[in-house]
């Protein structure tokens, strides 16, 4: 396994200092945020370390020797949008630069993106799905020519009463997966498994790293804590930051001992990449790189 972070954190730096960073905070690799250039609608969105519509072949080949000489790797492209967003036009900008993503990705010699599947969030399930094939399935055969694999993450991106209660990813749980994987039944169309997003759900988040192993390409190492006061105060049926924090790894409810454990028992070897979204790290840019420091000197003794 390869320890990283999602570069989402440093936004002010520039792809050559956050590999910089990476290599003396002792990672191994960073999953690179794609976003388009521009103003970012939510926290974390928005961060452009790799300018997909601009890249060459020769854009490429140089960021490929700076992480040579810098011996840092790129675990993969992030790029995390509604694609099934209510919103037509959100959603056809959202799949043409995931497209570019992809192939952004082919052109580096990586070969995983992560991403959301979206979710028209004032419909169900059953109102999505209709939706989610048609836009998913030529998605992913792209990602198959491209020799891409596509990790989703498994956040319900569920953050306002607005969004109450269907959340704009539609990918959040064991039941939906595996109908997921039916429907569109190829190699290349996984998880990016992310533990925390199981915490708040009240779901064990051991298990599905043994039924979906063959379908992990990506894994996002972030806490979360159940605030039991709160929850006993507001119920379920509240918004979900109302009773639960994300924290950095080792400060929430996921036993990471246990979860390495299990993970290395299925013979997972790819990347572990911490996703700091802890407030109470997030004033500076240095509480930030000491966020990722910690995590890092955290994780290392469960990697080896």
């Amino acid at each position: 396994m390869q320890l990283g972070f999602v570069s989402a954190i440093l936004p002010e730096l520039s792809l050559e200092e956050t590999l910089h960073f990476a290599k003396e905070a002792g990672y191994d690799c960073v999953e690179v945020m794609c976003w388009p250039v521009g103003k970012a609608e939510r926290r974390y969105a928005g961060v452009t370390h790799i300018n997909v519509t601009e890249l060459d072949a020769a854009g490429a080949e140089a960021i490929r020797k700076l992480c040579a000489q810098i011996g840092v790797q790129i675990s993969g492209l992030g790029y995390y949008p509604n694609l099934l967003s209510p919103d037509p036009q959100e959603a056809q900008t959202c799949l043409e630069h995931l497209k570019r993503v992809i192939v952004g990705a082919k052109l580096l010699g990586l070969g995983v993106v992560n991403t959301f599947i979206g979710r028209d969030y004032t419909r169900s399930v059953e109102e999505n799905w209709r939706r989610f094939e048609e836009v998913w399935k030529p998605l992913i055969a792209l990602a198959e020519e491209q020799n891409i694999r596509i990790g989703i993450e498994n956040c319900p991106m569920l953050f306002t009463g607005d969004e109450w209660p269907g959340g704009k990813n539609l990918a959040v749980s064991p039941a939906i997966w595996r109908r997921m994987f039916a429907a569109i039944p190829s190699d290349h169309f996984g998880l990016n498994y992310d533990p925390s997003h199981m915490i708040w759900q009240q779901m064990d988040y051991l298990k599905p790293i043994r039924e979906f192993s063959h379908k992990l390409f990506h894994v996002h190492a972030k806490d979360a804590r159940v605030d039991r006061h709160r929850l006993d105060d507001v119920g379920i049926l509240a918004t979900p930051l109302e009773f639960h924090v994300p924290k950095l790894p080792g400060l929430g409810d996921v036993n990471w001992g246990q979860f390495f454990s299990i993970l290395s028992d299925t013979g997972y070897d790819g990347a572990v990449c911490v996703e700091v979204e802890d407030r109470a790290y997030e004033k500076t840019l240095e509480s930030r790189k000491a966020a990722l420091r910690q995590s890092s000197r955290y994780l290392r003794q469960f990697m080896g």
